[in-house]
């Protein structure tokens, strides 16, 4: 479990190992290696992968983590190559800080990027501010809601508006430094995750209209 506060953003340096369907990447990071555990959750853009290696590099640490079939299909991390720069968060303890929202790192699916707009003034003393309208699946939309909660490359931001399968987000001269979004352009793609609380919601939704259904079926009825 993540919260969406990222705490380093984590540079690729090898993604070509295969082995079967299972990709390895080895990432440099500015974690202690001798805080990281081998079996550890890291959130790696998003999805969140498990640590099957590590070591010591220079005043941080390497990495490397397996890509499943899955996740190769539903993530950008089927495009990460050498040099592809991550957000990072470590998974929640018992008694941190919740800054963001509860994330999984269970991602949901692809969005695309439609448009950056830079909004800057004359007070602007710490850099623009910019707001990104971004393009989700059709099938995705309806857990998308104003004032909600998403997880975009695992960045935990507040949904500004929506409009039918699209929105926008508003980035914070801060977020734009500490994540990757500074880089962001129209046309990237990134890994979005759904509130949790809305995918559950949906859910029950979805159950509690099938319950006459399932009744009117019953045998004797």
């Amino acid at each position: 479990m993540f919260t969406g506060i990222v705490t380093d953003i984590g540079e690729v340096v090898d993604a070509g190992g295969m082995q079967g369907t299972l990709k390895r990447l080895r990432i440099h990071s500015a974690y202690a290696a001798d805080s990281i555990d081998i079996g550890a959750s890291i959130a790696c853009g998003g999805p969140c992968l498990t640590v099957v290696a590590k070591g010591e590099r220079g005043s941080g640490s390497w990495f490397e983590v397996d890509a499943a079939a899955e996740t190769l299909a539903l993530t950008t991390v089927g495009d990460w190559s050498p040099g592809t720069r991550i957000n990072l968060e470590r998974s929640l303890k018992i008694g941190d800080e919740l800054g963001g929202h509860l994330v999984t790192g269970h991602v949901d699916a692809m969005a695309k990027i439609l448009a950056r707009e830079d909004v800057t003034g004359a007070t602007d003393e710490w850099g623009a501010t910019s707001r990104f309208v971004i393009e989700v699946p059709d099938e995705i939309a309806p857990f998308i809601a104003r004032k909600g909660s998403v997880a975009l490359d695992g960045v935990s931001l507040t949904v500004n508006s929506v409009e039918r399968s699209r929105f926008s987000v508003l980035l914070i001269p801060h977020t734009l430094q500490v994540t990757t979004f500074g880089d962001r352009r129209a046309g990237d793609r990134l890994n979005i995750e759904v509130d949790l609380m809305a995918r559950y919601a949906a859910r029950l939704a979805q159950a509690r209209l099938a319950e006459p259904r399932l009744a009117e079926a019953r045998p004797g009825r």
